[in-house]
């Protein structure tokens, strides 16, 4: 089966190829991209172009994607996936850029499952086929902590945890400008966007959000926040930032310059999960896991640093 998507092309990749461009919006390897556009399953403006077309912000994108297969994944080494903790009941993964946490409609690329699934680790067969052992997501673009459970027990309990706010969630985001004040909260809810249906936005009836964050560097052109979440909903911290106009350096989905992405080295959002802590579902005991900021993002750091 297929499935059409609609989507107007954003301005941060005005300018860019169009293989390139369908890549970045929907995940995608280049060669799935230009796959896609010889086979005739994407239109620009009605029309269709070659790969090598320049897009430009504002035209319309129609694109043909196949579903996911809805059996369980095949095994598929993914590289650098690090494994933070194992025991029989958990895996807590560091997850690099470029991966998703499952298959989804329209994502071809590696995921955290297959890769356990080639490293043999046994995951918990709770929740639907393409996700089995999944209890919370990152965005392929964003980098940290991931836990997966292993046992059915595992699975129930985290899933509750997730469901009931008590785990402990802490990000690091680098955004654009200095919000202020330089500590609050964002409460505003999260839902579809109304008009483009790859990402979100704050919609008056979505569903309750809430983000803390607090300055913990601040530079010429940046600030690097410490993000805490009460809530997890899909692109959250992502949505939040570009509500009070201070987005995530790199992300061009929701509006960030490209200019200073590009002066940094930044080819996706600087976003990280830096931490990640609950109730461990067989001893009961608090656990916590910390991930390193992977080198994109040191780098876009240490370039600001240098400038300051």
């Amino acid at each position: 089966m297929t499935h059409s998507r609609l989507l107007p092309v954003p301005d941060g990749l005005d300018g860019l190829r169009l293989d390139a461009a369908l890549a970045r919006l929907f995940g995608l390897s280049r060669t799935t991209a230009a796959r896609l556009i010889d086979d005739g399953d994407v239109l620009v403006d009605g029309s269709a172009p070659s790969r090598s077309a320049k897009v430009h912000g504002g035209s319309v994108l129609e694109v043909t994607l196949p579903e996911p297969e809805t059996a369980v994944p095949e095994p598929q080494p993914v590289a650098g996936l690090a494994v933070l903790h194992d025991d029989d009941d958990i895996v807590v993964v560091d997850k690099p850029v470029g991966v998703a946490a499952h298959p989804s409609p329209g994502w071809t690329g590696p995921t955290v499952i297959q890769g356990l699934a080639a490293m043999g680790y046994r995951i918990a067969t709770s929740g639907a086929a393409e996700r089995q052992g999944v209890v919370h997501r990152l965005d392929a673009g964003t980098t940290g902590v991931m836990a997966v459970a292993k046992s059915e027990h595992a699975y129930s309990a985290l899933k509750r945890a997730f469901k009931e706010r008590t785990v402990d969630k802490r990000y690091s985001a680098l955004v654009q400008g200095h919000p202020d004040p330089s500590r609050g909260t964002i409460e505003a809810p999260i839902d579809r966007h109304p008009s483009a249906d790859y990402k979100f936005a704050v919609v008056a009836g979505g569903r309750k959000s809430i983000t803390h964050y607090e300055t913990a560097e601040a530079f010429r052109a940046a600030s690097l926040l410490d993000v805490h979440l009460e809530t997890g909903r899909t692109h959250q911290i992502r949505v939040h930032m570009a509500a009070i106009r201070h987005p995530c350096v790199g992300d061009l989905t929701y509006g960030a310059d490209p200019v200073l992405a590009q002066r940094l080295g930044l080819t996706r959002q600087w976003l990280h999960a830096r931490e990640l802590g609950f109730e461990h579902p067989a001893t009961g005991e608090w656990v916590t896991f910390v991930s390193a900021f992977p080198a994109d993002l040191q780098h876009a750091l240490d370039v600001l640093r240098a400038e300051s």
